[in-house]
This record gives structure tokens, C-alpha cells and sequence, in this order.
């Protein structure tokens, strides 16, 4: 385990704010945009550019940046693609009944008899993986406890998103209706994905993780809040 006690270097803690101050400088602006906006559709056209730059960012701190690694994020990003692209086209079996609205970009197979996904929420994917798999890291636990924990930060998240994707068009339930089967499913994945991270060698310690995690859950938390 990391020593998560041992001082940043100087230049390195002065990027480390700067990284932190653009994270916030992205949620605020979107959060005070898209909640007192008269045009929050002006914003969310931003959505794509605001989650690659946080991964762009967090990819900036990772140390070790090796095969291992790589291989890692290439994973994670194809296989949160592939359980989305089969809820969506599952007749409800995996997630529940939903399709993707046009603020995660553009979709991949989204032509019949498919129902299309956006690629970016592979990215989606991956960010939260990572992030949360940083933060259980934090604590001394074995792997089986670290990867729940992980997976339930995971949901968390998702908790604190879905009362807006339909109002920010990220995705729409049938009858706008969230069914308990999302949180199941999404905690399943989240477990096996947990465990992609967890085999992975890698340094597993990135101090941008926990800005790009409680800023993200608090933006969504408090759009919601204002719904």
C-alpha cells in the first residue's frame, strides 16, 4: 500500500492546486449554469469536454503510467461501453428500461435493430472505477472489503446522478421511473470492474482522485436538491 503520508513535492503540490482549482472552476461554472441558467442547454453541450478534461487531469497525476495501466483503462472503458450498449437493448434484464439522450455526444450502433450508446460513457466508466478505486485505497482493508467499498462509492455517485439524467438528457427511463434493479446491476459491474483495478500493477495513489469524486457527487447532489 502507498504511503498516503508522505509530502507532495513543492512543484508538484503547486499542479495539484491548479488541477483541484480547474476541477472546481468546470463544476461551478456548469452547476451555476445549469441551475440558474435561462439557456442551461448552452452548458451541457459542454458535458463531454468538462468529463475528458477531468479524466485528462487525473490521468496527469497517475505515476507508473504502464502496459499494465493501459490495459487497465482500455478494459474498463470497453466493457462499461458493453454492459450499457446490452441494457439498452435487453428489454430491461440488465439496468431496467432506458436509452441515452443527446448529452453524452454521439451514439455507436444507433441504428435498428439496435438502440444506440454513446462512447463517452465509457470514459464515464472508467473515471468513477478509478477515482473510487483510489479512494478505498485510502483505507488498510483487504481486497474483498476494499472492492465493496469501492463498488458502493460507485453507486453512491450513481444515486446522486439519476434524479437529473432525465432532466439534463443524459438518459431517460420508461415512465421516469428508477427502478432498484439500476442500483443492483450497478453495483454488480461496479464489483467486477473494482476487481479489473485491483489486479492491475500499477501505483495505485493519485491526489487529484478525491476532488474529482466529492465535486462531481456534490454538483449532481445539489442539482438534484434544486429539482
Amino acid at each position: 500500500m502507498p504511503d498516503f503520508t508522505e509530502p507532495l513535492a513543492a512543484a508538484t503540490n503547486r499542479r495539484l492546486r491548479v488541477a483541484q482549482g480547474l476541477v472546481l472552476l468546470f463544476h461551478v461554472t456548469g452547476f451555476i449554469g445549469l441551475a440558474f441558467s435561462k439557456d442551461p442547454d448552452f452548458y451541457l453541450r459542454f458535458t463531454p469536454l468538462t468529463l475528458g478534461l477531468s479524466a485528462l487531469l487525473l490521468l496527469g497525476f497517475q505515476r507508473g503510467r504502464n502496459a499494465s495501466f493501459w490495459s487497465f483503462c482500455i478494459t474498463v472503458m470497453l466493457l462499461g461501453f458493453m454492459v450499457e450498449l446490452i441494457g439498452v437493448n435487453s428489454n430491461g434484464r440488465l439496468f431496467g428500461h432506458y436509452t441515452y439522450g443527446d448529452t453524452l455526444g454521439f451514439k455507436l450502433f444507433n441504428s435498428p435493430p439496435f438502440v444506440g450508446v454513446p462512447p463517452l460513457i465509457g470514459l464515464n466508466w472508467l473515471v468513477m472505477t478509478y477515482v473510487c478505486g483510489m479512494l478505498a485505497g485510502y483505507l488498510p482493508l483487504p481486497e474483498l472489503p476494499r472492492t465493496l467499498l469501492a463498488a458502493l462509492l460507485m453507486v453512491g455517485f450513481d444515486a446522486c446522478l439519476e434524479p437529473v439524467a432525465g432532466t439534463y438528457d443524459f438518459w431517460h427511463w420508461t415512465a421516469n421511473i428508477i427502478p432498484l434493479q439500476n442500483f443492483r446491476d450497478w453495483f454488480i459491474v461496479a464489483c467486477i470492474l473494482q476487481m479489473f483495478f485491483n489486479r492491475a500493477r500499477f501505483p495505485k495513489y493519485n491526489p487529484l482522485a478525491p476532488t474529482v469524486y466529492l465535486t462531481q457527487l456534490l454538483f449532481f447532489f445539489l442539482l438534484g436538491a434544486l429539482q
